[in-house]
């Protein structure tokens, strides 16, 4: 049970708070609905509401789709905390706290954004319908709490939306003369011989440069994320490290080997030096030595398999802080980069949601195979003994066995439980395209 309760804490804690994921989905909502009020007179965007060239609203209509799927994913999300369970648990009858009542004001504001766009995108529904249960209306409370609550503003969304919609339906519903695909084609028509249209460009183009500056932004992050914790390992490791570390070995010369293995290693060099120089006199292609030469030949060789192995050592200690650095160095990035962070995960957002089925499905693939597949025990060997001679750890056969048979299990699991939660439910498709794929 505490195993239980120690996953579903830390998968709440990945996915943020209550508090935090609705904000993310009412931000959404907020530039949905700043579309609407810029360019589409507080109505749903779209060609019947608009005098906009056909590229115009395929953009527009691009940015709601963005919007909606985020605002999708991120109740997916909330619909599994326990926190905003309860929320919904309460009695329509009692009074809430101010925090409360706030939170299902924005819920309310998401529902009727859902509700305008409902079936403008696959499997988006209104919020109630999402979340499997009502939603506590604010208007319910009494008369003390209300007057504590946002009902003007709620009450003008309401309103917004009523009007949008009747004039929609009354857009939509009335037969004219000429079909109405006629009137759309007369409307561009306006719209790119109109001289104001200049303006509508203008700020789309702002968008754009908007939308290019935060992909900038993104890669720039990125490569600072890469650059920074390599640049604080190399600079610390050759000008502060090294020097000290070396300074030991010179001031303790009996020490070479920082372990077993490594000693092991030198020892068996040494013995094929020996084998070498006999079997090459042997044959001729070097004079005969006599044994004295042979010690000779041999002391120097070993001075210079102790230098060498002294030196991977130094390497090895150094590594040690010099990572330790690198570390702090990227937490330092994270922690002082929340604006970067936040636009890099939007960015992220657009390529994943712009991938087709078969893409996602293919990178899944990739990685399962690579990772968890029939053949990554072998680059888990790989990866397990790079890892030991960074650090100068002697490699112990019996932990890497028992890594290679327990942790790509477990990857696999956590993977499907992933594919089964959270993936099924963003994107079903993609999951089914996968396992077609992968039959």
């Amino acid at each position: 049970m505490k195993s239980q309760n120690w996953w579903q804490n830390t998968t709440q804690w990945l996915q943020g708070s209550p508090d935090r994921l609705l904000d993310q989905a009412f931000r959404s909502c907020l530039s949905i609905k700043s579309i609407e009020d810029q360019y589409f007179n507080g109505q749903k965007v779209g060609a019947e509401n608009c005098d906009y060239g056909a590229s115009v609203i395929t953009y527009f209509a691009n940015e709601v789709q963005r919007h909606l799927r985020k605002i999708e994913q991120k109740l997916y999300h909330l619909n599994s905390n326990e926190q905003f369970v309860k929320i919904l648990a309460l009695d329509s009858n009692q009074e809430y706290d101010p925090q409360t009542n706030a939170f299902l004001e924005k819920l309310h504001f998401i529902d009727d954004t859902l509700a305008r766009y409902e079936g403008e995108l696959p499997h988006v529904n209104p919020a109630k319908k999402s979340l499997g249960t009502n939603i506590p209306d604010p208007k319910s409370t009494p008369p003390s709490k209300q007057r504590r609550s946002r009902q003007p503003q709620r009450e003008s969304f309401r309103h917004i939306r009523q009007e949008a919609q009747q004039k929609l339906e009354s857009a939509t519903q009335k037969s004219g003369v000429l079909p109405r695909s006629f009137l759309r084609t007369v409307n561009r028509l306006k719209q790119e011989m109109d001289p104001q249209s200049d303006s509508t460009e203008q700020k789309v183009l702002k968008q754009y440069r908007n939308s290019r500056y935060k992909t900038a932004l993104s890669v720039k992050f990125l490569l600072t994320l890469i650059i920074i914790p390599l640049l604080a390992h190399q600079l610390t490791k050759t000008f502060f490290l090294l020097p000290s570390v070396e300074n030991y070995f010179e001031r303790n010369a009996e020490v070479i080997f920082i372990n077993q293995n490594m000693e092991q290693e030198a020892y068996e060099e040494l013995n094929r030096f020996e084998e070498s120089l006999r079997f090459r006199s042997l044959l001729g292609f070097s004079e005969k030595l006599t044994p004295e030469e042979i010690e000779e030949k041999l002391a120097a060789e070993a001075v210079e398999i102790s230098h060498r192995y002294r030196r991977v050592s130094t390497n090895a200690i150094a590594n040690i802080f010099a990572d330790i650095f690198s570390l702090l160095s990227f937490v330092v990035v994270l922690v002082t980069s929340q604006r970067e962070i936040e636009v890099l995960k939007g960015f992220i957002d657009e390529i994943v949601y712009g991938l087709s089925d078969s893409a996602k499905a293919f990178l899944i693939i990739l990685f399962t195979d690579m990772f968890v597949g029939f053949h990554s025990p072998h680059g888990w060997e790989v990866i397990l003994a790079s890892i030991a001679r960074h650090f100068g750890l002697p490699e112990n056969e019996d932990f890497n066995f028992l890594f290679i048979a327990t942790f790509p299990v477990i990857l696999d699991t956590v993977f499907k439980y992933w594919i089964f939660r959270y993936l099924n439910g963003i994107s079903p498709s993609s999951v089914a395209t996968y396992r077609n794929m992968n039959e």
